[in-house]
């Protein structure tokens, strides 16, 4: 007999396995399968008007005059710094704990990272120490939205010098705010992931945003090669034969249609995907809070819950925390540190000579916070699973 469902559906069929709950996977569909299809056909496949789209809609989203799509939010910070000027002889702050590319892109630029420790109950930077790390060589500082929770930008920029840049790191936080005023828009620049752990997804992918004309102009011609007009511009132009300058040492960031044509869609399902997600973070949040070896997520407003992080009590839990995660992923249930402490990693470690003890913040949560499933394909039945296992416990 034949299988009439969707391929899409088919394939996800058997690509997923009932009896494991990911930590996280994309809420992609039917929608999204179609959508790939104009581009296809059409045969522009690389940066052209599906990622012009995506930008105009992602900008307006996030309240922002200015929206570049990018191969990842890595490029788009690398962008971000080369565009405002930081260089050789520059340090950048950045927090301790954060994905490693934070920290990366600033040594892309030949600059210094200089690490500031986190909040142990939000996990975004510690203000204070990162305002005490301010030298006359610090040029910007990066905080990071770290699970979807926007850092205290209002009281950093308070204390900073004016002269710094504030740029965020919002690969966790598309659709999240800060007292009302949407991520993206509250520095100089901002750059957005699109991985699939995200809320939404092109696959790999990134977004530049910023309300500085200046800056977007210049990290649009460098996310072309440095070109003075881009793919599109050219060949819908009077005289696509000729070739544009180049006055500019750029790199090639482009996203491509293909991928902003699941990022529209992606987009117009965000606020749905925050809504589930709030609702069942707060689930989590009345279902385990009788647990109390296990520290839950401090509720933010504006938080858009890109992932559930706890924090294992090491002095009271049943187990430590690495054997926790290994029972659970013996019984088909994800789990994952928050994200690790930068400074603790082996490169950073021997070229800096850090020691896990320098950030003692970032050190406990590198040990002892656990990232639980949270996405919107779960089910309920799936939730309930989760927190029965962590109540046996």
């Amino acid at each position: 007999m034949r299988d009439s469902r969707e391929p899409i559906e088919r394939f996800l069929l058997m690509t997923t396995s009932q009896s494991v709950i990911p930590i996280a996977l994309p809420a992609t569909g039917e929608e999204e399968w179609h959508a790939v299809r104009e581009p296809i056909l059409r045969g522009w496949l690389t940066q052209g008007p599906k990622v012009a789209a995506f930008e105009q809609a992602f900008a307006t989203r996030h309240q922002v005059s200015h929206a570049l799509a990018t191969t990842s939010c890595t490029t788009a910070l690398h962008l971000a710094l080369v565009a405002l000027g930081i260089g050789p002889g520059d340090e950048v702050i950045v927090p301790a704990f954060t994905w490693v590319a934070t920290a990366n892109v600033v040594l892309y630029c030949g600059a210094t990272p200089v690490f500031a420790d986190v909040d142990p109950v939000t996990f975004t930077i510690d203000v204070a120490d990162a305002l005490a790390r301010v030298t006359a060589r610090t040029r910007a500082v990066i905080p990071v939205h770290l699970f979807g929770a926007c850092a205290d930008v209002e009281a950093l920029r308070a204390g900073l010098p004016k002269d710094v840049i504030l740029i965020e790191d919002a690969a966790c936080a598309a659709g999240a705010s800060y007292k009302g005023h949407p991520a993206g828009g509250l520095g100089d620049m901002a750059a957005f992931s699109f991985h699939p752990r995200k809320s939404i997804t092109t696959g790999e992918g990134g977004m530049l945003t910023t309300n500085r004309a200046d800056a977007a102009e210049t990290a649009n011609r460098l996310r072309n090669h440095g070109a003075s007009l881009s793919e599109e511009q050219r060949h819908l132009g009077a005289k696509p034969y000729l070739l544009p300058d180049f006055n500019l040492l750029g790199f090639n960031y482009r996203m491509t249609d293909v991928q902003a044509a699941i990022g529209l869609v992606q987009l117009a399902k965000l606020d749905r995907f925050i809504t589930e997600r709030a609702h069942w973070a707060a689930w989590y949040g009345e279902r385990l809070a009788c647990l109390p070896w296990l520290r839950l997520p401090a509720v933010l407003e504006g938080h858009a819950w890109q992932a559930y992080v706890t924090s294992v009590d090491p002095k009271s839990a049943p187990l430590p925390r690495d054997v926790l995660m290994d029972r659970l992923q013996q019984q088909g249930i994800a789990t994952r540190p928050g994200t690790h402490a930068v400074h603790k990693l082996g490169y950073y470690r021997t070229r800096f000579g850090l020691k896990p003890e320098d950030f003692p913040n970032a050190h406990a949560c590198d040990v002892n916070t656990m990232a639980l499933p949270l996405h919107n394909r779960m089910s309920a039945e799936d939730y309930e699973r989760v927190v029965s296992s962590l109540c046996a416990f």
